[in-house]
């Protein structure tokens, strides 16, 4: 195993020391206040990162110019002195776990709506459009005013007891739309030319520079690459770097993409480990300052790499602290397997922020809620039964079982995983097994008792004599009435994922969400064929892996059938009929079932009023994600 050395170097950005090479860089969790504010639960979940180790938190997104520059309904905002105040008390607190702390900047430009803005149109570098809405041309004089905006944020930043100031100009956000020319299109001063379009950003750092003094650390981060035609290349990224670093700028911290290429912003499973680092370890040949790496870099040793080959002097790691706010800890001490890692789901990063809803993490169901969700030790330890063995099963043992409870955990399979072990065979989601791998190597460290192969019905709890059962039979697969339903040929994607039955070389998937996707990727060596009755594939699924998942269907031939229902199985195959009624016959040599899934709660009706407490959790409640599997069984397991 690798020495974790140049990770615990201690680092410097401009004046500012700091214990390590790991930052927690800005992500925007929708904690703040309506008013974007700070509130308890905001300082609580950065608290929570610093006790772990980390050496620089960059605080979320900030906006500069509420509402119109605001990436979300829910934003934290230092556009006003009466946010210093709540600031303050943030910035104090990361102190308080003696960790340094920046405060990001942030204009959301273009890319935002008119829902987020009240109304108001959103404004760019140019007349250019996001996601249908169409933003306008920022006047001069509305420049040079956003200009002072972001100078008088840093400076309330400073006033407020932060240590630094990043300014956001990547991912397609405003100072990224003034230096990109995908969407700088102006002729005035602004733009133009590569001069032009540096301007907005040089009178930035100038500005604010003469706002915080010569001393105070400001750094920025770029998109390197956009990954969009006619957008910031590599090339041009390094000449932006150079007039960065002669502008003052005390780091350069390196992503990539805008909202065209969502995929490159935040990373999601699928997607290399490390996959920017190539960006950050070019600007670094370029600048003297320091660089800043980011890009899934979820796993020490990896991050160890980086820094112990010169390809950046500090490794961001945002996902991977989430996931684990202890992993900088853990790290250090040499315990690489007790780190949860992330799985790259991005229920932290898209639909939730989309609905305004607060972050959460489908591995660390305290995500958010860390002054409420403390796992603290019973005051009066009981005997447990945990019948399944799944993401809910084995979570609640988890946290029983830190708590001081007698756990015995009981699962029918051969093997602990349940849905874990389903969603990790297609080829695309393998990182998911990093999740299953964590739980059972925290099982057995606790001592809990596990028992493979094993089916419990009542008699089973009548002779285990339990205090408290809790139930985590998950889910079974929807078998629908169409006509042909029990030919031979037609099998479940369950069984598929599992490879507990083979298909031949035509096969129709019937249902395009999550598992009927998967299983045509894990199938897509033969001629596959989804049905989807909807208009659009992956409708359960987080935005930037369904985008992914579908463009490597597309590229690896699966064939896909949307406003169309599978009507009978036949023996050749199924009949289908798609919006316009039309039927049609499809030969297949297999028809593989992916069309949801029901509760499995025969064992919670037998055991009702038979035990003297019983509590059920996950998909034999209701099947749902991973996400409200692990959550149910944190909450539960922390109340009994």
């Amino acid at each position: 195993m690798m020495k974790m050395v140049k990770l615990f170097e201690l680092g410097k950005i401009g004046v500012v020391e700091l214990r390590n090479r790991i930052v927690m860089p800005a992500m925007s969790t929708l904690l703040a206040s309506e008013t974007g504010a700070v509130t308890q639960r905001l300082i609580d979940y950065y608290v929570e990162r610093a006790r772990g180790g980390v050496g620089l938190i960059i605080v979320e997104a900030t906006c500069v110019d509420s509402p119109v520059g605001k990436l979300a309904s829910i934003q934290l905002c230092v556009d006003d002195d009466r946010f210093i105040a709540g600031l303050s008390e943030l910035a104090e607190a990361v102190h308080g776990c003696d960790v340094k702390i920046a405060l990001q900047l942030h204009h959301a430009g273009r890319q935002t709506t008119l829902r987020i803005t009240g109304g108001i149109q959103p404004v760019s570098a140019s007349n250019v459009s996001c996601d249908g809405v169409n933003a306008r041309e920022l006047t001069i004089k509305e420049v040079e005013e956003l200009v002072n905006k972001f100078a008088e944020g840093a400076y309330r930043a400073k006033v407020a007891g932060f240590d630094a100031v990043e300014f956001h100009g990547a991912h397609g956000y405003l100072i990224n739309q003034f230096l990109s020319p995908y969407t700088n299109k102006r002729k005035d001063k602004y733009g133009g030319t590569f001069d032009g379009r540096m301007r907005f950003a040089l009178e930035v750092l100038e500005q604010s520079r003469k706002k915080v003094g010569i001393s105070f650390p400001l750094t920025l981060v770029i998109s390197a690459d956009e990954y969009v035609e006619g957008g910031l290349t590599l090339e041009e990224s390094k000449r932006v770097a150079s007039r960065l670093e002669e502008a003052g700028v005390s780091a350069i911290h390196v992503s990539a993409g805008v909202y065209e290429s969502r995929w490159w912003c935040s990373q999601p499973i699928g997607m290399p480990s490390g996959c920017l680092i190539p960006l950050a370890e070019e600007i670094k040949k370029v600048v003297k300052v320091p660089v800043i790496a980011v890009g899934k870099i979820v796993d020490p040793v990896l991050a160890e790499s980086v820094i112990r080959e010169g390809k950046a002097d500090f490794v961001a790691m945002g996902r991977a602290l989430i996931a684990d706010p202890e992993l900088p800890r853990k790290a250090a001490e040499g315990r690489l397997r007790d780190i949860r890692k992330c799985i790259g789901c991005m229920v932290c990063a898209d639909t939730r922020k989309t609905l305004g809803l607060p972050m959460r993490c489908t591995v660390n169901a305290a995500v958010g809620r860390e002054g409420k969700y403390e796992i603290k030790p019973s005051a009066s330890p009981k005997k447990i039964l945990v019948v399944g063995g799944g993401p809910a099963g084995m979570e609640a043992a988890r946290v029983l079982a830190i708590r001081g409870h007698e756990v015995a955990l009981f699962e029918r399979a051969e093997a602990l995983g349940g849905q874990l072990l389903l969603s990790s065979a297609a080829p695309s989601k393998q990182e998911m097994r990093s999740f299953r791998e964590y739980l059972i190597d925290q099982l057995m460290k606790l001592g809990v008792e596990i028992n493979l192969n094993k089916d419990v019905d009542l008699r089973t709890v009548k002779e285990m004599k339990p205090d408290v059962v809790v139930l985590a039979t998950g889910a079974v697969a929807l078998i629908p009435e169409i006509p042909g339903i029990q030919h031979k040929t037609v099998v479940t994607g369950w069984d598929v994922l599992a490879e507990r039955v083979e298909v031949g070389g035509t096969v129709i998937v019937a249902g395009g969400g999550s598992v009927g996707c998967e299983v045509a990727e894990f199938l897509a060596d033969k001629e596959v064929t989804i049905v989807e009755m909807l208009g659009e594939l992956g409708v359960d699924m987080e935005p930037r892996p369904k985008i992914l998942l579908v463009k490597r269907l597309v590229e690896q031939g699966v064939k896909m059938l949307l406003n169309t229902k599978v009507k009978e199985i036949t023996d050749n195959g199924v009949v289908v009929i798609d919006e316009k009624s039309i039927r049609r016959a499809l030969q297949a040599d297999n028809v593989v079932l992916a069309l949801g899934s029901v509760a499995n709660n025969k064992l919670a009706c037998s055991l009702r009023d038979k035990v003297p407490r019983l509590y059920s959790i996950g998909d034999c409640v209701k099947p749902r994600k991973v996400l409200e599997a692990v959550g149910e069984a944190y909450r539960v397991a922390c109340e009994i």
